[in-house]
């Protein structure tokens, strides 16, 4: 069974939660059971570039629009009352694109922080960042620490940014924090899925039920390989920036048409075991 923690009481999003709909949102709010929403989130934000080149401008413009797709997510996420939201904002193999486009996303990411704070704290939302922090230019941590400590006493949504994250490297890091708390004390013990949990950056969340990619590519790209062992994966062919409300109100049915069985059969369907034969029958 996968990484879980004790549930919490469950609160339920109504139909108003969302506030004014478009028809099309209101025809697919109709269908949605708000009792069976994922609990976590988690979202591969891809496709930014192909869109500015299909309308022939800089990729920092298609970066520039998915931040109105981010807003939109977060928000959304945050009035459906689900508990825990994971964007992939930039990951460790991020570092060897062009200077100039890490250098604008760096500063995009500082310009967000900044202007969507009132957005966060009036939806309740609570920041958390997963990555190795401490390789990011200084100012950008500064920017970190502060949303993290300006919206530390929210009880809503959790929202983590996933930042210079790589699923590989947060097991290795998980690894070796818990090498360094043994620290050669104690006799050696097998690591349990349990303990290498808490280790990891996503620590007390509980793992994504449905993960999203945007632009139809289909692979995970090395995003929270651990906490994704058994989540639901929903690929959309719509790139990021044109991934709106109600694109994401379509992931969640889909999710809620899905049967999870983690590893195990429907409890109606036959299993190919035979019944064992007693000897000499």
């Amino acid at each position: 069974m996968p990484h879980s923690h004790n549930p919490k009481t469950l609160h339920v999003a109504t139909p108003g939660s969302l506030g004014p709909v478009t028809p099309e949102e209101a025809r697919l709010l109709e269908k949605l059971d708000f009792a069976r929403l994922p609990r976590h989130v988690a979202v591969i934000m891809d496709g930014n570039g192909r869109w500015a080149q299909k309308r022939h401008l800089p990729r920092i413009a298609g970066h520039r629009s998915g931040t109105q797709s981010a807003r939109t997510t977060i928000e959304t996420c945050a009035r459906l009352k689900i508990e825990a939201l994971t964007l992939y904002a930039f990951s460790v193999e991020n570092w060897r694109r062009p200077k100039t486009e890490i250098d604008f996303l760096m500063a995009l990411l500082r310009e967000y922080l900044r202007k969507e704070m009132p957005l966060l704290q009036k939806n309740n939302i609570r920041m958390r960042f997963l990555g190795r922090m401490d390789e990011l230019p200084a100012g950008v941590q500064n920017d970190v620490r502060d949303a993290m400590e300006k919206t530390a006493g929210n009880k809503g949504m959790v929202l983590c940014v996933a930042l210079n994250y790589g699923g590989r490297a947060e097991i290795v890091d998980a690894m070796n924090a818990i090498l360094s708390e043994r620290n050669g004390h104690g006799t050696p013990t097998n690591v349990t899925e349990e303990q290498l949990s808490r280790h990891l950056y996503t620590e007390g969340l509980p793992d994504p039920d449905l993960l999203i990619r945007t632009s139809g590519e289909m692979r995970v790209s090395n995003f929270l390989l651990w906490q994704i062992a058994y989540a639901e994966i929903f690929v959309t062919e719509t790139l990021w920036p044109d991934f709106n409300r109600a694109r994401l109100l379509e992931a969640l049915l889909e999710y809620q048409k899905r049967e999870r069985r983690y590893g195990g059969i429907r409890e109606d369907e036959p299993s190919d075991e035979k019944p064992a034969r007693a000897a000499g029958h």
